[in-house]
């Protein structure tokens, strides 16, 4: 087992605990240590539950290890059953309790209990979360809904005639991310469809409506880490087809709408277009002539990873450059995806190579979990985060999808935000000396009505001289140096012994502008052209020249640059 300061996916229990707390009327009886209840934590903590997980620990301690552990799991799943009085009880050991090889599954079904027991056997040292849910949630289907399975060979009965199509949606379960939010935006689509849900599993679900799960025409798979292994048990064993199609981003949404639609035997034109996407705005501003190919590093599970990747290039217009899961089991789709954009997968569990594979691409902005979101800190490059592991402030109280056309409007906000920020920063450090953005200027709205007076001083950096003070013809460079500007052909270094009175004059005389200099200066943007032409200027009085040649803009704002 890997311990570092924070890992991509706890123990499979964790993952069993997931499914067992999105559904009701389940009890999930854990052997574990009382160090392994730590889990309450991420469900009460930072999803922000208002109530523990439906989940009773047998807490042996070290000297329980001297008698006889056995019977204290009895114990405790009699108990569990007396007080909660489940409809299904799930019994399985924790990573460190595997150790003690008791066996929670027979030890179960010694008690006799009148209720469903679901043992899941989880090897904690051979896999992880995400597939310890997938087991568990398979493993609770095959049981509950097992009995309603037809005979082998029985032909799927048509759906009656004028009734609506009926699907599952499987997946959502606790502590996923934003999967509460993209369940109501998925139940919105399918609702205009005219197509009913029958059974959202594990999210909601009893251990009743599990087992009417082969009723429904057809699956929803929404996040095929939890439940891809049950829906291909679903379609084997009652003859319904799943939808694949994870619609994330608005090119994909289109498309799991043409995919339901087809199954469901409906017309897909209901629900193909959304007035409040805002993309297309995006696609007519300027914005995206600023962000087009920009470089992006996308990593996360598969799911979400695959789907940024694809709403990155097809639909943002930036270059992805890394492309990469922790996901082990869906290492045969991530590798697929990343010959899409001609880059080398990353499958890896070991947060210090993802972090030297991002350092690496020189990305522009990284879409990850939490940890990537602490290598971009480290990095300084922005940050989105799409995928879990993930902390609190990602599980925020608003209503927040990543699927549907909603969730293409949260992806742009949470993905051109933060590169919008680093325009801002180069914005504010373009303006830090201009005379009407500094911090002592008026504000320009207010210019002809007040007359703001304040010390000449107030503007000038700690240890300088005020502008007005200055002795005449001394030159005062915009940038402090300690680097020698070479000044372009034509333009004469103040420090030449040309005279003193000469320079004094240059110095005080706004020079003129050659024509190919003025042509060049209209390439330059109006709103920080007035800027350049002044910085220019103020370069060639420095440097006692009466007239701007074309090269001294561009030597000008190499030599504020520095």
């Amino acid at each position: 087992m890997q311990l570092t300061l924070w890992t991509y996916e706890g123990p499979p229990h964790v993952g069993a605990m997931r499914v067992a707390t999105a559904l009701r009327d389940v009890h999930y009886v854990l052997h574990a240590p009382q160090g392994d209840t730590y889990a309450d934590l991420l469900f009460t903590m930072i999803e922000r539950r208002d109530r523990r997980p439906p989940v009773t620990y047998t807490t042996f301690q070290p000297r329980d290890l001297g008698s006889d552990t056995a019977e204290l799991f009895k114990d405790a799943a009699r108990e569990a059953w007396e007080r909660f009085q489940p409809q299904a009880l799930l019994v399985g050991a924790s990573c460190t309790a595997e150790l003690i090889q008791d066996d929670p599954g027979g030890l179960a079904r010694a008690l006799d209990l009148p209720i469903p027991v679901v043992p899941v056997e989880l090897p904690a040292y051979q896999k992880k979360e995400n597939w310890g849910a997938a087991e568990t949630f398979y493993q609770l289907v095959r049981t509950l809904a097992g009995p309603a399975v037809p005979p082998a060979g029985t032909m799927r009965a048509p759906r009656a005639a004028g009734a609506r199509p009926r699907c599952n949606i499987l997946g959502p379960t606790a502590l996923g991310f934003r999967h509460r939010d993209d369940l109501a935006e998925i139940r919105g689509l399918l609702e205009r469809l005219g197509i009913d849900v029958a059974v959202v599993a594990p999210w909601g679900a009893t251990p009743a409506d599990l087992a009417r799960l082969g009723e429904a025409d057809f699956n929803v798979v929404l996040y095929p880490e939890i439940a891809a292994l049950a829906a291909r048990w679903l379609q084997k064993s009652f003859g319904q087809p799943m939808v694949t199609t994870v619609p994330i981003g608005v090119n994909a949404t289109r498309e799991f709408i043409v995919e339901v639609a087809r199954l469901a035997g409906v017309d897909p034109a209901a629900a193909l277009h959304d007035a409040t996407l805002r993309q297309p705005w995006y696609s007519r501003s300027v914005d995206s002539t600023y962000l087009t190919g920009k470089r992006v590093f996308v990593f996360g599970d598969a799911t979400h990873a695959i789907a940024a990747a694809r709403v990155a290039s097809q639909e943002l217009g930036f270059t992805v450059v890394g492309l990469g899961s922790y996901s082990r089991e869906f290492a045969r789709e991530i590798r697929e995806a990343a010959k899409l954009y001609g880059v080398e997968p990353l499958i890896s569990d070991d947060y210090l190579e993802v972090e030297a594979r991002v350092a690496a691409a020189q990305p522009e902005l990284v879409l990850g979990t939490q940890m990537e979101r602490h290598i971009a800190k480290r990095l300084g490059v922005p940050c989105a985060v799409i995928s879990a592991p993930v902390h609190v402030q990602d599980f925020p109280a608003r209503h927040s999808p990543q699927m549907g056309f909603e969730g293409a409007n949260v992806l742009f906000d949470t993905w051109v935000h933060p590169l919008m920020m680093g325009l801002e920063e180069h914005l504010l450090g373009m303006f830090r000396d201009d005379f009407e953005f500094h911090d002592g200027a008026a504000p320009s709205h207010l210019a002809n009505v007040v007359e703001f007076r304040r010390d000449p001083a107030a503007a000038q950096p700690s240890g300088t001289t005020p502008a007005n003070e200055a002795t005449p013809g001394a030159a005062t460079p915009a940038v402090a140096t300690d680097r020698p500007v070479e000044a372009p052909s034509g333009v004469r270094d103040p420090s030449a012994t040309d005279g003193a009175a000469s320079g004094a004059a240059a110095s005080t005389t706004t020079p003129s502008w050659a024509d190919d200099a003025e042509k060049e200066l209209k390439k330059i943007p109006f709103f920080v052209r007035a800027k350049a032409r002044r910085n220019t200027e103020k370069f060639a009085q420095e440097r006692g020249v009466p007239r701007v040649p074309a090269e001294a803009s561009y030597a000008a704002k190499a030599h504020v640059s520095r």
